[in-house]
């Protein structure tokens, strides 16, 4: 819990798409926002993807705002993909119990009213 704490705390890189909307992907069910802990870290994610060449625009959020705001907004289970490119170093966030709100976390039972 202590590297969530440190996540919600730190802002990070999100990088965009062509239409200035968060870069995200799709993956095992789950829907996955991008976020770099730096700048290094998306170069590496770039030239991973062959993509090391062009302009990667980028706005700074919290990690909190990812988590609180961005993964509800979104409709269908999300998480948040840290440093994707770096391996066993990269850190996932994923759509659970105590890392998003309870009511997009896909691991709390819906319980009708």
């Amino acid at each position: 819990m202590r590297l969530l704490g440190e996540f919600r705390r730190t802002a990070v890189l999100v990088p965009l798409d062509q239409d200035d909307a968060p870069l995200t992907a799709d993956f095992g069910g789950v829907r996955w926002f991008y976020a770099f802990s730096n700048e290094e870290a998306l170069a590496r994610f770039a030239l991973a993807r062959g993509e090391g060449d062009r302009e990667w625009p980028y706005q700074r959020w919290l990690g909190a705002r990812l988590l609180d705001a961005a993964v509800p907004a979104v409709g269908v289970p999300c998480g948040v993909a840290l440093d994707c490119a770096d391996g066993e170093d990269g850190m996932v966030f994923p759509p659970v119990r105590g890392i998003v709100p309870d009511e997009v976390a896909v691991d709390v039972d819906v319980v009708a009213e």
